[in-house]
């Protein structure tokens, strides 16, 4: 004959609550079985339908604690008649009560779990109690005593979370030391893995795969990574982490328990919470710009890392961790092949249409755009290079920084490799100058863009990753551009007029030399309106340079030689030309022949 449910693990020792002293007499014994007999019947599911549905645990919690206290002495008194191996009778008895009891406690632990659903809800939890279970339930404690241990500062549904939480441990204490730990376990999985699933369902975290993430267009996968990457903070922060403040409260005297419960409620969504970034990362549709979703996505796991180890913390819950780790290593992977990609998508670019006047290129625009909104993610990207290091920063010369010591800081990882990517660029910027016929405009497209990149870097989080020393290579590169370009475009002009002049001149010599500074700057002057500086401070620079040493040349020979000839040869004065040089590099788009026309504006006309 079997006595005793053993379906539990726990010892069936007696607890200390235990009324019975260490060797009760048979009078003891037999007032002991029927004291539990007149309270565990009274409450017996089966004696009347008033007293099923009357919950045991109610605000009055006198009787409730007399219930526990009663079924805890029968267990002392079954634990002893089993030790002494007599009155096999009473045992049957002490069996049937405690069977009787235990299907009440079953009843009433999903009673307060239900009738408390929002109560317990983890959010409030994690918030309102701390993993050290302060809000116990003493069976030797009156109400008062129960009410001041829930807190007196505390809110009403606090308190009142507090005592069912107390309620719930109680029960379960009870249940578990009388062998009843598995089916009280059972109820409590159950019930709380509805809880859990509810709550990441309203959070939005469904069980995807890979097929559907491939096939969803670009605008719904950034609004479901958004929506992942605010889920996954509440779900581990108040849904997880309440769900085991709340688990190792009710189950505290059974670690085992306690962690083979947490982890069957918590495994399944756990697990799909985390496989998302997985399927992100393999995701087939590779956008450029789904890296920095997937950076985002990393930031989030890492961040949220020291919370994911401490809140699955045991050996069952440790397919949680690998999950979220095997996304963090795949993102990080994945986006170590975007940025390789990406490099390799600017050796590649084929366009073999110049820029017209020498503007931006679009190659230029898209790549500094990218690697400027890439630099505000370096302490994220610092972590995925380290791990894994693409494979063209081996390629990268060490020279490209004044300062060496840069490559070989760990930190400056990503300064490297954003350095190596602007290379790049940079590279393929000069052979696009290349389409251009004329040399100085090529001189000024390369001005142009090496302009544009450097102010990308100044006013972004790249100016802190390459430094000043960076910096000073290619400002000092874009002033040998600009010269290259004035040389090259103004040269005739400049070499239209006389070095010094003298009054020595003849008619033929003054007047041969108007002509051809006329028709020299005519031809510079109808080519360069259409041609654009767009960053002002270079435009600035290179009108001043180009006036310094025009203006003051030709104002000289001006003054001494305007008066002795008609307006046929002299037909801009030095303050007109100031004003014509004032009008470059702003894309101005004119026709030839209006130079051709006589005018009445201040700075007149080249040719009438």
């Amino acid at each position: 004959m079997v006595f005793f449910h053993t379906s539990s693990n726990t010892s069936l020792s007696p607890t200390s609550t235990s009324s019975l002293p260490t060797s009760p007499t048979s009078s003891m014994v037999e007032q002991t079985i029927q004291n539990a007999e007149s309270i565990i019947k009274k409450w017996d599911l089966n004696s009347s339908s008033l007293i099923t549905i009357t919950p045991l645990f109610h605000p009055n919690r006198k009787e409730a604690k007399d219930y526990l206290k009663c079924v805890m002495d029968l267990r002392g008194t079954m634990h002893f008649l089993v030790s002494q191996n007599s009155a096999p009778h009473k045992l049957v008895i002490a069996q049937t009560l405690m069977q009787i009891a235990m299907k009440r406690l079953e009843k009433e632990f999903y009673q307060i779990l239900s009738s408390n659903r929002e109560r317990l809800d983890p959010e409030l939890v994690s918030t309102s109690l701390s993993s050290d279970g302060s809000a116990s339930f003493d069976v030797e404690e009156d109400e008062a005593d129960q009410l001041k241990i829930a807190g007196e500062s505390i809110s009403e549904v606090e308190r009142v979370s507090a005592l069912a939480m107390a309620d719930l441990k109680a029960i379960a204490e009870c249940m578990s030391s009388s062998g009843y730990g598995k089916e009280c376990a059972h109820i409590y999985k159950l019930f709380r893995k509805s809880i859990v699933d509810r709550g990441l369902y309203l959070l939005g975290i469904e069980k995807f795969k890979s097929s559907r993430i491939n096939k969803m267009d670009r605008e719904y996968l950034h609004l479901t990574i958004k929506n992942w990457l605010n889920a996954v903070k509440i779900a581990l922060k108040s849904l997880f982490n309440g769900e085991k403040i709340l688990c190792d409260h009710v189950f505290s005297a059974s670690q085992t328990i306690r962690d083979a419960c947490f982890a069957e409620i918590t495994t399944e969504g756990a697990k799909n919470l985390f496989k998302f970034p997985e399927l992100i990362a393999m995701n087939k549709n590779s956008p450029p710009d789904r890296i920095f979703r997937l950076l985002e996505i990393h930031g989030a796991i890492s961040e949220l890392r020291p919370d994911i180890e401490s809140i699955f913390n045991v050996e069952l819950t440790s397919a949680i961790k690998l999950q979220a780790l095997s996304s963090l290593q795949k993102v990080g992977g994945s986006v170590k092949t975007l940025l390789t990609n990406f490099g390799s998508s600017i050796r590649k670019d084929s366009s073999k249409t110049p820029v017209p006047g020498g503007g931006i290129h679009p190659l230029a625009q898209s790549t500094m755009s990218y690697l400027s909104s890439l630099s505000d993610y370096d302490r994220i990207l610092t972590d995925i290079i380290s791990i894994h290091p693409p494979i063209d920063n081996a390629l990268f010369p060490e020279s490209y920084f004044n300062d060496p010591t840069v490559i070989e800081a760990p930190k400056q990882a990503v300064s490297v490799h954003l350095a190596w990517l602007i290379l790049i660029l940079l590279c393929k910027i000069d052979s696009k100058a290349q389409l251009y016929e004329d040399l100085s405009l090529s001189y000024l497209f390369l001005a142009n863009n090496l302009q544009f990149i450097i102010n990308q870097v100044q006013t972004s989080t790249l100016k802190h990753l390459l430094g000043h020393q960076w910096l000073s290579r290619p400002t000092q590169k874009i002033k040998q551009y600009a010269l290259s370009y004035e040389s090259v475009a103004w040269n005739r002009v400049f070499e239209s007029l006389p070095e010094r002049t003298t009054s020595e001149l003849s008619y033929e010599a003054v007047q041969d030399c108007f002509k051809r500074f006329n028709a020299a700057f005519e031809q510079v002057y109808v080519k360069q309106i259409s041609w654009i500086v767009p960053d002002g401070k270079l435009r600035d620079e290179l009108k001043v340079s180009i006036a310094g040493k025009l203006v003051p040349v030709y104002r000289e020979f001006y003054e001494t030689f305007s008066t002795k000839l008609n307006a046929d040869f002299v037909r801009v004065s030095p303050d007109d030309l100031g004003n014509y040089l004032s009008d470059l590099f702003h894309g101005t788009r004119i026709a030839s022949s209006s130079l051709l026309q006589s005018s009445s504006h201040s700075k007149g006309c080249l040719l009438r």
